[in-house]
């Protein structure tokens, strides 16, 4: 480290131009680290179209933004954005970079890594500042433990796991600057570019912010059992997600995946219908306010980590649970 690192970058994703959950969560550690750290919380935000996304981030924590707004930037390309995202973090010397654990973060920061010559941690849960250095903790062996790693070089990478952080309530009072800043990309030098691009349709509430969320695993007995779950859903303005198991046979979209390679999420109440309980799950749900399961196992996993467990046949319980949900709105 020299004696101009200070303080700690955030990388934002935006999404119709809205800064994601994930970026807002990501600013509220960047200001906690930094009461140790010192320095100031930098945002940086690539897309097109930005008109507000300046205020939205320095209400959210942010001391600085830097906007990078151009129609290269429109869609997410991690060669796009790491001329432009390379020059800012060597000029700004962050000590901390903090990059979203998504499928463009995780596609970006091993590239940026490898750009300016440093250490990436991925999937971290939390950061701590010990004697003037980040140590970042994150899940390994499939879940069932947790190793806390930390780099010589600076800045240190990371990209965080959804839900794991808090963001700050928003202030509209507070005050920041705002820059707009200049391409160096050369687009004739993209030796890839986005042609189209398809959005699978989302029914019900998203998956990250759903106050109830219901997951399916193999003890749904097949793709029907999953139309059971999202008429539930619907009910209860809540978002359906599943297994890993219960995706790779294909009987829901993957989009739908919870866990360590898939989603994370932590609503109030998740509902985990013929899941086991495997710790690669498990992580992606474990901070869920309340898990109430249904499975045909007494012995499940999945009911240590439960307040409620039913034992049962998930193939009659949900159905005849539907019904009731719909006497009541009734």
């Amino acid at each position: 480290m020299t004696d101009n690192d200070s303080g700690v970058l955030v990388v934002v994703e935006v999404a119709d131009g809205q800064p994601v959950d994930l970026g807002k969560e990501m600013l509220g550690l960047a200001r906690q680290l930094t009461e140790n750290l010192g320095g100031t919380v930098t945002a940086v935000a690539f897309g097109a179209g930005l008109e507000n996304i300046g205020e939205i981030l320095i209400a959210y924590g942010a001391d600085q933004v830097l906007i990078n707004d151009n129609a290269l930037f429109a869609d997410f390309h991690a060669e796009a954005w790491l001329p432009d995202l390379s020059k800012i973090i060597s000029e700004v010397a962050p000590i901390v970079v903090l990059i979203g654990h998504s499928e463009p973060g995780t596609d970006l920061a091993p590239r940026l890594a490898f750009r300016l010559d440093v250490d990436v941690a991925t999937g971290c849960e939390s950061i701590e500042i010990i004697n003037g250095r980040p140590h970042m903790t994150r899940s390994c062996f499939g879940g069932l433990a947790r190793e806390v790693v930390t780099f010589s070089k600076t800045p240190a990478l990371a990209t965080i796991r959804s839900k794991t952080q808090q963001a700050l309530e928003p202030m509209i009072e507070r005050v920041g600057e705002i820059e707009q800043v200049s391409s160096i990309l050369d687009g004739s030098s993209l030796r890839t570019r986005v042609v189209s691009r398809e959005t699978e349709k989302a029914d019900g509430a998203k998956m990250e912010s759903a106050k109830i969320v219901i997951g399916g695993g193999l003890g749904l007995g097949g793709p029907e059992g999953f139309k059971t779950l999202n008429e539930i859903a619907e009910l209860v303005d809540g978002a359906v997600g599943a297994s890993r198991a219960a995706c790779d046979l294909d009987w829901c979209p993957r989009s739908y995946q919870i866990g360590l390679s898939g989603r994370t999420v932590a609503p109030e109440l998740y509902i985990a219908v013929g899941i086991s309980g495997a710790s690669h799950h498990m992580a992606g749900c474990g901070n869920s306010k309340t898990i109430v399961s249904v499975n045909t196992d007494p012995k499940a996993e999945i009911f240590k980590s439960s307040r409620f467990g039913i034992v049962g046949n998930s193939q009659e319980i949900m159905p005849a649970l539907a019904e009731e949900i719909r006497k009541l709105k009734a």
